[in-house]
């Protein structure tokens, strides 16, 4: 990186912290216990501010994925303020340059640069204009633009407020400082780094094999739910990164939350039927190349059977689609009655059987061809 490319007031306060941080904090715990309630607060103000990263600046800036109420927004932008990332505006500019150029040099943390730019480096870098055209929304909104204008000034406010509350309530003012402010602060900056480094390179890719976003339940666990970063960045637009209910998701939780209590609203969330087609379609071409290590003509045989069974599995999820939006409809209309009533019910019945049995087949199908060895080609 040249002199010239450094960004340098970034750069010295990031690595002299860090440095500094990793000197003073153990001599601390030599002459210190931290106590319950330092570790408490601390934990609970890292996850106040990580949230406010991931469900603010993430998913409500960078990707409109739900609405909130200027009450919720201004909580938001304050926590987020003290988390030590900048600006939303800048942050969400920066993140939808990588969603729009994922794994390219026009990728602010590219992957493809190596895990220490994607985590780290970029940040030392100087970073680009901000281009009116990417966040046009942003640039309208008046809470945003007011954080934008004293960024560096809510930065220092925020957490000298953080510190000083602590520390009078614990009575422990060095504990507040060095535990619930410079750790939280380094704890917090290395959890948010992990999801442009670790979950570009260490988990599964079930939605998209194309680009090198991955899923990854422990990153969840660190990133407060942003771990399953394939399905992200596929589906972008999903207030959710977690789908299943057993997925560590907290920001999901807290968005849903916020939306049973009035907060937040037009939450945007794909639906189970394009999950299904688009996780279909990607195992098809998981199996597909790893059969181009088959013999020729058991190939062949292989690959129809995994076409013919994809085409009728995306077909019938259409169907399915179909079916729910015609119910929806006629209920609506008032027309879900009587024989109509039975005859889609019949209709939906039976494409839910006829569902399981192709997904029966296609379960049995990649089973065969993942667990086989691979065999030479002869031709």
């Amino acid at each position: 990186m040249r002199t010239k490319e450094i960004n340098w007031i970034p750069a010295i306060v990031l690595i002299t912290y860090q440095t500094l941080l990793a000197i003073a904090l153990p001599i601390y715990l030599y002459f210190y216990t931290p106590s319950l309630s330092l570790i408490i607060v601390s934990v609970v103000l890292l996850y106040i501010t990580g949230l406010s990263i991931t469900a603010g600046y993430h998913r409500l800036y960078s990707h409109r994925a739900y609405k909130v109420h200027p009450i919720i927004e201004t909580i938001v932008l304050f926590f987020g303020a003290m988390a030590g990332q900048g600006s939303a505006l800048r942050w969400s500019f920066d993140h939808r340059l990588h969603h729009a150029y994922v794994d390219t040099d026009d990728d602010p943390y590219s992957i493809k640069k190596g895990f220490w730019y994607a985590h780290f480096l970029w940040i030392l870098e100087k970073p680009r204009p901000i281009d009116s055209k990417v966040v046009p929304d942003l640039l309208k909104n008046k809470l945003v633009m007011f954080q934008e204008k004293h960024s560096g000034k809510a930065m220092i406010l925020t957490n000298f407020l953080a510190f000083i509350t602590v520390g009078w309530l614990l009575n422990d003012y060095l504990g507040a400082f060095l535990i619930a402010l410079w750790t939280r602060l380094f704890t917090l900056h290395h959890f948010t780094w992990f999801i442009n480094s670790l979950a570009h390179t260490w988990g599964d890719k079930p939605f998209s094999q194309e680009q090198s976003a991955v899923n990854n339940y422990v990153i969840s666990l660190l990133t407060f739910g942003e771990g399953y970063h394939n399905y992200h960045h596929t589906f972008a637009n999903d207030y959710r990164n977690g789908i299943r209910w057993y997925h560590f998701d907290p920001t999901k939780w807290l968005i849903w939350g916020l939306n049973k209590l009035g907060l937040a609203y037009d939450l945007k969330r794909i639906s189970p039927i394009a999950i299904n087609k688009k996780l279909v379609l990607e195992h098809k071409n998981l199996l597909i190349d790893q059969l181009s290590a088959y013999w020729q003509s058991r190939r062949d045989d292989l690959e129809k059977q995994v076409h013919d069974i994809s085409e009728r599995l995306v077909e019938k999820i259409a169907q399915f689609n179909q079916l729910k939006e015609m119910k929806k409809e006629f209920k609506k209309q008032g027309a879900y009655v009587g024989e109509m009533k039975e005859k889609l019910r019949q209709e939906i019945k039976a494409l839910k059987k006829s569902l399981r049995d192709d997904l029966r087949q296609w379960s049995a199908l990649s089973r065969f061809i993942l667990s086989c060895e691979p065999q030479l080609i002869t031709s």
